[in-house]
């Protein structure tokens, strides 16, 4: 990559333009033509650097049940029970990591209709995991990720707009909007990936039976009722530098809870901070997301975290191995006789 392509990158990955020619936009701004833009996105995903252009919806908002699960496995297991799970199209992100007794974690949305505690207490049995654990958020303090490709660093904002520029997360984070048929149509268009042609809202749009101009409305709209958080691209952490990636777990006192996970989320290096339930073999109350360069950058941000806060009990879990990263794909089917129909294990995983 040159500095044309990590200045593209950091464009892309904060606001995509919501215009009719978007890739003549993001050319005009970094002084290059709207063909080379195309071409310079197309070897970026091509050496999957980019993953997906598309919409970023607030899973909360539109209803849907979400939570993160810890599962252990034998060793001699996992591979088969992380391919399994793979299939949910409600499962996002799924990883392989180190550190403790629970060896497999992933995300899992279910549908408004739909059942978390059945969903997963059925990957386990058809997975044969030895244990698992359920772990909602209890109470939110930051997602975005984001990454300064120059700098090659990490730049995180904070893009819940119910926590901009307050000092306490807000009361209604976790409620559903109502969500029409209609909404769902579009939502169900602005998730795909874009694709890289110089129009590319259009048959979007016509699908819809609207312009691109009334397309772009509704997802204006979709941003104030805050169901949508923004358009924008994501990229693949390796590819992009940063290969170490450690979700560090903190053991937090409740009456600091909310002081200690709002001083978490103020560091650039953190994407994602939750406080999650605690059980009796797991204590820790806080997770927060570090994505670096290197390993020893990881521990060198855990150390900083530690020292801002005054909690120094932790674990850092690395992932070994990252069995599937996407984004939840909404109001499509998601019962067992989806999976073994439809859906399609990965061509490949990769090792961190």
């Amino acid at each position: 990559m040159d500095l044309i392509d990590r200045k593209l990158l950091n464009l892309i990955q904060s606001r995509f333009p919501l215009v009719e020619r978007p890739y003549l936009a993001l050319g005009e701004e970094l002084g290059i033509g709207e063909d080379e833009t195309i071409s310079r996105l197309d070897e970026l995903k091509r050496q999957n650097v980019v993953r997906q252009i598309s919409a970023i919806f607030d899973t909360r908002r539109l209803g849907y049940k979400t939570t993160l699960v810890a599962m252990a496995y034998p060793p001699e297991e996992l591979h088969a029970g992380a391919l399994f799970i793979n299939r949910h199209p409600g499962v996002s992100h799924n990883y392989a990591r180190e550190g403790s007794y629970y060896n497999l974690w992933f995300t899992l949305a279910v549908p408004p209709d739909g059942d978390l505690a059945s969903t997963v207490a059925w990957m386990a049995e058809e997975t044969a995991a030895e244990n698992f654990r359920v772990m909602p958020t209890l109470r939110f303090f930051k997602i975005g990720v984001n990454f300064d490709m120059v700098q090659q660093k990490g730049a995180a904002h904070n893009y819940n707009p119910d926590n901009v520029g307050q000092q306490q997360p807000a009361p209604d984070w976790n409620q559903a909007m109502p969500v029409s048929d209609a909404d769902k149509e579009v939502i169900r268009e602005l998730q795909e990936d874009l694709p890289l042609v110089p129009r590319p809202f259009d048959a979007m749009a016509q699908r819809l039976g609207m312009d691109a101009a009334g397309l772009f409305a509704l997802a204006g709209e979709f941003e104030e009722r805050k169901i949508m958080r923004r358009f924008s691209a994501v990229l693949h952490h390796r590819r992009s530098g940063f290969r170490a990636n450690a979700m560090v777990v903190w053991k937090v006192p409740p009456e600091r809870a909310e002081e200690v996970g709002l001083t978490m989320a103020q560091h650039p290096a953190v994407t994602h901070c939750y406080e999650r339930p605690t059980f009796p073999d797991w204590p820790y109350t806080h997770f927060s997301m570090i994505h670096a360069t290197t390993q020893e950058e990881c521990e060198e941000i855990a150390k900083e975290i530690g020292q801002s806060t005054q909690i120094t009990d932790n674990l850092l879990l690395y992932s070994t191995r990252e069995y599937k990263k996407t984004r939840v794909r909404y109001f499509v089917e998601d019962s067992p006789e989806y999976w073994e129909s439809e859906a399609e294990l990965p061509e490949e995983v990769e090792v961190g």
